[in-house]
């Protein structure tokens, strides 16, 4: 009887949590999880106020990196990345580190890669940094291959900015 009513109340838990889990197509369509070949996560958010659940358990320093990154999205899409990404896990700049993609909707596709690089999170933040002080994306690019081009990994294959 016990052993009996142990399983009745594991298969009722179960269920429940996968109920929980159902939730509705919206909630499911807001935050998506993928895994790419190099093993990075991916999660798709309503906007780039919305950071992506993998950030959950991740220090408040993390998550404002993430945030930066956010904010400064379209000055590190002309900064390279030197921790081997564009090679590892085809990246184009420093700004797939955190981000993969924005859509036309605002939505946006986040990836994990940064929160296991220091590389990656030094660059964002020194990028930034030097932009909130006045300097130019181009000014901002000199400097950081100046700090990473001897000792890193090949550049990620970033433009340079206009």
């Amino acid at each position: 009887m016990f052993r009996r009513t142990t399983v009745i109340l594991a298969l009722t838990a179960l269920l429940l949590i996968l109920s929980a889990c159902g939730g509705s197509k919206a909630a499911k369509e807001s935050h998506v999880l993928h895994k790419t070949p190099s093993g990075d996560l991916q999660e798709k958010t309503a906007s780039l106020t919305t950071l992506p659940s993998f950030l959950d358990k991740q220090p408040e320093q993390m998550k404002k990196v993430y945030m930066i990154a956010a904010q400064t999205k379209d000055l590190l899409r002309n900064i390279p990345c030197y921790c081997g990404c564009g090679e590892n896990a085809g990246h184009q700049s420093n700004t797939n580190c955190f981000i993969k993609e924005t859509a036309s909707d605002g939505s946006v596709v986040w990836d994990d890669h940064a929160t296991r690089c220091g590389v990656c999170l030094e660059t964002a933040v020194k990028s930034a940094q030097l932009q909130q002080q006045g300097q130019s994306a181009k000014h901002i690019r000199e400097q950081i291959d100046k700090q990473y081009q001897k000792g890193f990994a090949k550049p990620t294959p970033t433009p340079l900015p206009s």
